[in-house]
Formats: C-alpha cells, structure tokens, sequence
C-alpha cells in the first residue's frame, strides 16, 4: 500500500527513537529529502504526496543505517559550516558549529591587515577551514592557503570541496604528518590553524557511537593527555610562522590549564583562550614573539 512522505516520516521517527536517535523527527525529515532529492522545505510542502516503491527503499536503507548509529551527515555526504555546504564522507571529521569560532577569530586577526596573508591549515580534513577562510576574504582575492593532512583520502574530499567554492588555485593541498614536508626556509605564513586531533586515548570508548564508531579516528585521538599533537603544533609552528604572525587551534573542553602550562612565553604570546556558545574554553589564539 503507497505510504505518504508524512506517514513515513512518522514511523521512522518512531523506530529511531526505539533504537537512540536524538532528534529523531528532524532526522527523519532529512532522511527522506535525501531520498527524494530534495531539501526539507519541500519535505514538509508536500507531507501528502506519496512516495514510490524506490524511494521508499532508498528511505528505509537510509534509516537503517542511521539506526545502526552512522552519522546522518555521512549518509547525506554533506554537512554545513559557516555557511557553505561541505561534502563529507567517513574519511574526515564532520565540521562542527564550534569549529565556527576558530573562523571567527581568525577572520577578526586577519581583516585588518594591509595585506594579503598567507594561511596554513594544520590536519585540514574536509577542508572546511581553510576553504571558508579563503572564501571569507573577499577583501583579499590574492590571498593563499595551504592545506595540510596525513591522509590522502582526506585530501580528495577537501580538493573537491575547494573546487566546489571556487577557491581550489588559492590553495596548495599537501600531505604531510603536521609539518614534515615543508621547508621552513620557504614555509612563511601570517597565520596557521588547526583543528587538531585532542581526544584522550582511555576517553575514546565514551564517546557517542556516532564519533567512536564511525569518525576518522586519526582525526580524534591524540596520545595519553589529548594533547600530543597539540605539544607539535606548539613545538614546530613557530618555524613556519612570521614574528607577530598567529597560530590559532582548537582544544578540548577541560584541556586549557595544560596549554597554557606548556607554552613557551618566550615564543609565544598568549592573546585569548576564547569561549564558545557554551562557555567552554575552545580557541587558543597565540602570536609568535
């Protein structure tokens, strides 16, 4: 018997609750726009319509696999940040709305210069960092990023999300454990960024089955204290950085005491550890001295 989309909608919602899917409904309602190829705003338009036999196949393998605990962004492939749509796919982190903050402070360092900076992303994933900087400074067209990742996978998706937004020849995609492949000799940026890797190896089994089971975990666990790439962001970004240049990266929420024990006051001047919406300790900005 034909089944609406509403109907549908309904009963998904329904099983993905039984099964411990947060907001279910919304999901649901994602689900089946991704089924029918179209956004949610068509969802909800036409709740009457009846869906065919294929799509309503396509809706319950969609459902089935969220169920089972893969991110909905995954089964989607796309996910927004600040704005732009990224695709995303189980070889890189999905970008997250703190992840915003970075953008944020990096844009109120950057906007005031009388130059066209050259950036650095540090573990660049799906590329949603440096292709949203890039894409935000309009002010400055000449303007350049590289984009640093070990893994070649990762690489592929933030090459098609840069050609995607139209910033792919502003950007030179290098695969490199942090800074290995660059000669510092060459290597000068006016700002460096990242969203390291900063889960605890013992934290790893608690996290949601969405993250432990089906995120990147390269892109998650750093070492013992969380911080191991953190300590090589702090040990060996000041090479590639000009004097009075930044390095801004992401932590953990319990993380800032440490940093702010293993920085090198020599080095480095520690201009902000920035709150994020939930008041959580999560933007380290530092210029080179």
């Amino acid at each position: 018997m034909p089944t609406s989309i509403a109907e549908a909608i309904l009963q998904a919602a329904h099983d993905m609750r039984k099964a411990g899917v947060p907001e279910a409904r919304r999901e649901a309602g994602s689900l089946m726009g991704h089924a029918l190829g179209q956004d949610r705003s068509f969802v909800l338009a036409h709740a009457d319509d009846l869906i065919t036999t294929d799509e309503e196949r396509h809706f319950r393998e969609y459902l089935q696999a969220r169920m089972k605990g893969k991110p909905l962004q995954y089964i989607t492939g796309r996910q927004e940040f600040f704005g732009l749509e990224f695709e995303v796919n189980s070889d890189v982190l999905i970008p997250r709305p703190e992840t915003e903050l970075l953008i944020e402070t990096a844009l109120k360092l950057t906007t005031s210069l009388d130059f066209a900076p050259l950036l650095c992303d540090v573990g660049t994933g799906s590329g949603c960092i440096a292709i949203t900087l890039l894409h935000e400074l309009r002010q400055f067209p000449d303007s350049r990023a590289a984009a640093i990742d070990i893994s070649e996978s990762a690489m592929a998706v933030a090459r098609r999300n840069a050609t995607r937004h139209g910033v792919a020849e502003r950007i030179d995609f290098i695969v490199s454990d942090c800074f290995a492949e660059l000669d510092p000799n060459v290597a000068q940026f006016d700002l460096i960024v990242s969203n390291p890797p900063y889960v605890k190896a013992d934290a790893m089994a608690d996290l949601q089955r969405e993250v432990r089971d089906f995120e990147p975990r390269l892109a998650l666990e750093a070492g013992a204290d969380g911080l191991s790439v953190v300590r090589r962001l702090l040990e060996e970004a000041g090479g590639f950085l000009k004097t009075g240049g930044h390095l801004l990266f992401e932590i953990g929420f319990d993380q800032s005491a440490d940093v702010s024990e293993m920085l090198d006051r020599n080095s480095w001047k520690l201009l902000d550890i920035h709150k994020d919406l939930q008041g959580i300790p999560r933007t380290v900005a530092l210029q080179k001295l």
